[in-house]
Parts: C-alpha cells; structure tokens; sequence
C-alpha cells in the first residue's frame, strides 16, 4: 500500500506504477482513451483531476483507490464500517 497525503506523491506513484507496469505515457493514452500529452499532465499535475478520471487512470494501472477513517489527529466516528462504505 502506498499512502498518499499531497499531490506531488501522487504523481510520483501515478508515474512509477506507470513504469512498473512497463507501460509508455502513449499506451496509457490508448487505454485512457486520451493523449499522450493529457497523460503527461496528468502525471505533472493529478491534483486537478477528476475523482472519476483519477479512478479511471488508477484502473487503467491495476491498482485502487482505499480511504483510510483512521488517521492520527482526524476526529474519531463510532459508526461501523459495513460492506458499502468498503475499499473500491
């Protein structure tokens, strides 16, 4: 699991996992259904994306989005996790 608090870690593992993946900005294009310039931006600025478009791009790269409820200095819920409110 990669913890991700700022945009900037983002696009280094949006472009690592890319990589990883062996995977060119032009086949993730093809996949996206997008350019190889709106890749490249995507991975220069994925604070501006949206929720929909990041989600389609982390499939695209085998790999999920997970919130985690249970991070230090958050306010603490007492509602109980259930099956829908689960990982993507």
């Amino acid at each position: 699991m990669f913890v991700v608090t700022n945009p900037s870690q983002l696009t280094a593992y949006l472009r690592s996992l890319r990589r990883a993946r062996g995977l060119t900005q032009a086949a993730l294009g093809a996949r996206l259904g997008v350019t190889t310039a709106r890749v490249s931006a995507i991975e220069r600025n994925p604070g501006v994306l949206s929720t929909a478009l990041l989600l389609q791009v982390l499939k695209a790269l085998g790999a999920r989005l997970a919130l985690d409820t249970d991070v230090p200095g958050s306010p603490k819920t007492t509602r109980k996790r259930t099956p829908s409110m689960g990982e993507w």
